[in-house]
């Protein structure tokens, strides 16, 4: 029954080679005779007759009035347009009408798909679909070009991060020379526009009140202000990089041995994979569950009329179906309705569906912190071996995952329900505040928007929290409330070389970002836009209804590639320097404790190992 209409199409598309597209009689009926859940539930199906066509109606038809009665059917019809089962010439034009032998009227329409759908400029009521079919087309002769936008995407940010082990310190060097140079040039122009503004002797006293702020910006006292406010900032910028360079060395080694250690396990650039198949497979586990509980009743179906303009099926209205009850009325048949809802089970539908939803915020939550423990295990490997890459593990990330799941799944699922408690608790706010929006006084939005912020930063506290959790569960095997503590009192003891990694690595890593999201979003729109041409390319620019639409998907697809590489960069780095502050500790460089820190880092902080003097 589901799959009716698709083995509709198929039968059209391949058996039926020189009438490839599907017709409805009358389309309008898939509109309006079930509603929308009931028609996916039953395969899309239309209560109408569709046949396989050669070409779209390009035009308005009806059967004339005068011809209803007595009129011939093979002058009235298209018989390209009819069931092709039965004679035209010996059936009557009534008994075509109500069997939907032919149909009863039609409009302009357009192939799509495979289906008919009607005009945009016909029928206003597809002007979208019109639209998605245009797109769709653009998508249908561009995405192989997608294709290699999204490709050079992906070859650019693995470039872009296995290179930052020699271009690291230039780059985060140059981004604080340009912000310096930037904050110089804003002394400057602060200073210049207050000084034209002093001799024209323009003061905000001259000035007053006004609801215009353009005027603010025509008096000395205003670029006084900015002049003051941009040199206190650069002063302590200043100030930042002179008393911290010793931690932002330390924070480039950190990223420049990070590269190192993507470069020894490149599969761990690909895990992000792994953790999308299994984030799809919650989500089609919790849709598929959510669709049965919605669907759980026993299906109710009506008697209708599928042709309503006959006198004798205007009263048609029964549950119970046997065509031979309705003889003045050929049309009529039994059609679903809905699905009842009356019972125990169905009055507590919506717990079952509160208690899945939570259930996939829950599994979604754990396949996160099982990609993080997975990861974190990986690069603490890596720190781990002494003598690099002799010592690395065979297969880093696949032992890691095996790890994960043989010894973590308690730890990791327990610290995805405070997660998803903390969730859920914002949830319940947004729907508190949905509902209530109307009738709440400045008081209560006060309250509301208060606690929402807080538990948005609950929130961020607890990902941040887990995040480091999950790297010390990786290198210890402790259990989730031991890794937490110590991990959390580990990084305050540290606070400032935390603070200092953070931002150096969010700095470089936008930069990145910018970088292969501009410069392939700006190669795609010169090659879809027709501005570059291949040589012996059969690709052309101007077949294109809409250019910007491959040009946004290759853009935001690059930006998701780029987001999942720079995602393990970054829990590599955190890894890193867990590690690297677990070493300063239980470590002192003697022959029983020796370093596992690099050279580089070694060099930096002033220490060695004994045993390598």
């Amino acid at each position: 029954m589901r799959l009716f209409i698709y083995e509709n199409i198929f039968v059209c598309f391949f058996s039926l080679r020189d009438k490839p597209n599907l017709f409805y009689f009358d389309f309008l009926k898939c509109a309006t005779s079930i509603n929308i859940m009931a028609t996916a539930l039953n395969g899309l199906q239309c209560p109408t007759t569709q046949i396989c066509v050669q070409q779209c109606p390009t035009r308005f038809w009806a059967v004339p009035v005068q011809d209803y009665i007595s009129g011939s059917p093979q002058r009235v019809f298209d018989s390209n347009l009819c069931v092709p089962s039965f004679d035209l010439a010996t059936t009557r034009l009534v008994n075509i009408v109500n069997q939907e032998l032919c149909p009863f009227f039609y409009t302009p329409t357009i192939s799509a798909f495979f289906f008919f759908l009607p005009i945009r400029d016909v029928v206003n009521g597809f002007n979208a679909r019109d639209v998605g079919v245009r797109i769709f087309e653009d998508f249908a002769s561009s995405w192989p070009w997608i294709i290699v936008g999204l490709v050079i995407a992906m070859l650019v940010s693995l470039l872009f991060l296995l290179l930052l082990r020699f271009t690291a310190p230039i780059m985060i060097w140059v981004l604080i020379v340009g912000l310096l140079g930037a904050g110089a040039y804003g002394i400057y122009h602060c200073y210049w526009e207050y000084a034209n503004y002093k001799q024209q002797n323009a003061s905000i006293s001259t000035v007053g009140l006004t609801t215009n702020l353009q005027v603010y910006l025509q008096v000395q006292e205003t670029w006084l202000a900015f002049l003051i406010i941009i040199s206190v900032a650069e002063a302590i910028i200043l100030l930042t990089l002179i008393f911290l360079r010793t931690r932002i060395l330390i924070a480039i080694a950190l990223i420049q041995e990070s590269s190192k250690a993507i470069g020894y396990m490149m599969s761990a650039l690909f895990y992000p994979l792994i953790t999308f198949v299994l984030l799809l497979v919650c989500v089609t586990y919790w849709g598929a569950t959510a669709l049965y509980l919605a669907t759980s009743g026993a299906p109710i179906y009506k008697v209708v009329a599928l042709n309503s303009t006959l006198s004798g099926c205007k009263a048609i209205n029964g549950t119970n179906f046997n065509s031979s009850s309705y003889a003045d009325c050929p049309s009529a048949s039994c059609i679903f309705i809905k699905y009842n809802n009356q019972g125990l089970f169905q009055r507590n539908i919506f717990n079952l569906q509160i208690y899945n939803a939570i259930a996939f915020l829950w599994c979604a939550n754990f396949v996160i912190a099982l990609g993080q423990c997975t990861l974190a295990g990986a690069f603490a490997s890596y720190y781990w071996a002494f003598s690099k890459p002799g010592d690395i593990p065979m297969f880093p990330v696949c032992a890691s995952f095996m790890r994960s799941i043989r010894f973590h799944v308690g730890s990791l699922a327990f610290g995805a329900l405070i997660l998803t408690v903390v969730q859920i608790v914002r949830i319940i706010l947004e729907y508190i505040d949905h509902k209530t929006r109307s009738a709440q006084n400045p008081c209560a939005r006060f309250l509301i928007c208060c606690l929402k912020c807080c538990f948005w930063c609950l929130e961020k506290f607890i990902k941040f929290i887990n995040r480091n959790a999950y790297i010390m569960i990786a290198i210890y095997g402790k259990n989730f409330c031991v890794s937490a503590k110590n991990a959390f009192k580990l990084l305050m003891r540290n606070v400032i070389r935390v603070v200092v990694l953070d931002k150096v690595t969010d700095l470089l890593l936008f930069f990145g970002k910018l970088l292969v999201v501009g410069g392939v979003g700006v190669l795609s729109f010169f090659f879809f836009s027709g501005r570059i041409v291949l040589p012996g390319n059969t690709f052309h620019t101007e077949t294109l209804n809409y250019y910007w639409m491959p040009i946004i998907t290759v853009v935001f697809g690059s930006y998701f590639i780029a987001h999942a590489f720079f995602s393990v960069y970054n829990m590599c780095v955190d890894t890193l320097f867990l590690c690297f502050l677990e070493d300063l500790e239980r470590n002192d460089g003697s022959a029983e404790k020796p370093y596992f820190m690099s050279k580089n880092l070694m060099k930096i902080l002033n220490k060695s190992n004994k045993s390598s003097k």
